[in-house]
């Protein structure tokens, strides 16, 4: 029987040297991957309470969806900057190269609603902690971030610590 980690291809020295590449898109584009990756992703939430699914943009929307839809929650997305209409709160986060924006409507979590947080790859951590933050924010409450796939070697989870984190799949390196 196959895992996520064998619809995962790997793609070495991209974007860089050294850099072992692992793309989401060899599982979206399998049926029976994408459905494994949303199964497996739903057997972690299990006996998780909570409201909403907030998702960060873009791999989070893709994945998050679908999990907010069988589990019949709302699904908040986390945008880059100048995307959301309406009143938002705002987070700053660094990147490997410079810094981003994210946002999210002030008004998509209501302050004690339990929120779990997704998106497709746990790196360094800097994009989740932002979306905590936003979350945090407006008085909602993560109780869980969930992946589809970790890298270890990062140790994104140092920055999350204090959070529950649970990821499908987990690579060793970067």
């Amino acid at each position: 029987m196959k895992t996520v980690k064998d619809y995962v291809l790997t793609i070495p020295d991209f974007p860089e040297p050294g850099i072992m590449f692992r793309d989401l898109t060899s599982v979206l584009q399998d049926a029976d991957g994408f459905q494994l990756a949303i199964d497996e992703m739903l057997n972690l939430l299990e006996g998780v309470e909570f409201d909403v699914i907030a998702g960060a943009e873009s791999r989070g929307f893709i994945l998050g969806t679908p999990l907010a839809y069988n589990l019949h929650k709302p699904f908040i997305p986390i945008r880059k900057q100048g995307k959301l209409p309406r009143d938002v709160v705002w987070q700053e986060y660094e990147l490997e190269y410079g810094s981003a924006v994210i946002e999210m409507h002030r008004d998509a979590i209501k302050p004690g609603q339990k929120v779990v947080l997704v998106d497709d790859l746990l790196a360094t951590g800097g994009t989740m902690a932002a979306c905590a933050k936003l979350v945090e924010e407006v008085g909602g409450e993560v109780v869980s971030m969930l992946f589809l796939m970790e890298l270890e070697g990062l140790n994104g989870r140092s920055k999350l610590a204090g959070y529950d984190v649970k990821s499908v799949v987990a690579y060793e390196g970067k």
